[in-house]
């Protein structure tokens, strides 16, 4: 599994209605992208939930490597982004588990993501065990655990049914206008290390 965000910010007087009517009108075309585990269309709008910023900021994990290297450069879908903003850094994460939540059967609504340092005692394994709670923890559709191995971050990212908890340890909250999910359940589960 990769896991893969770009963040385009936008000004602070940016009609955001505009980022949901282009979900609304393209977000069907990756709903059955071969190679694709999910991709969640998310928006953060200013003064929303504690934003500081307008943003789109669409987060994908997928299962095939090659895939997201054929949407990104290949003409697979990319491009278009390119064209209307330019094209933005993608920070990308290698995938450690996802696992499905209670609300797995709902739309998600809302996403929390929680990025921090990864030192080198951190075990992986208490990691993967804060992950695993949750799979039984009430509003949660997946979570998401990745690594960055050249800043040694740690990526966790949740979606919600509906808003994100206020009691949830996130630097980051976002609205979920669709979730695209053609092999979602084809992502890796817990590892049994």
């Amino acid at each position: 599994m990769y896991a893969k965000q770009y963040e385009i910010t936008l000004p602070a007087d940016y009609d955001m209605g505009r980022i949901r009517d282009r979900v609304a009108a393209r977000g069907h075309l990756l709903d059955d992208r071969a190679g694709l585990g999910l991709k969640a269309y998310a928006i953060r709008e200013r003064g929303a939930g504690g934003s500081p910023v307008n943003q789109y900021a669409p987060f994908y994990l997928w299962n095939d490597p090659g895939a997201m290297a054929r949407f990104l450069v290949g003409g697979g879908g990319f491009q278009g982004i390119v064209r209307d903003f330019g094209r933005p850094a993608v920070h990308h994460w290698t995938g450690v588990a996802a696992v499905a939540g209670p609300a797995r059967a709902a739309a998600p609504r809302a996403a929390s993501r929680r990025l921090t340092p990864l030192p080198a005692d951190l075990p992986m394994d208490e990691q993967l065990g804060d992950l695993d709670v949750f799979r039984r923890r009430d509003g949660v559709h997946t979570a998401a655990l990745a690594f960055d191995p050249f800043q040694w971050r740690l990526l966790r990212f949740v979606l919600w049914e509906d808003a994100v908890p206020e009691d949830e340890d996130a630097t980051e909250r976002y609205e979920v206008l669709h979730l695209s999910r053609p092999g979602m359940d084809d992502l890796p589960d817990l590892p049994g290390w």
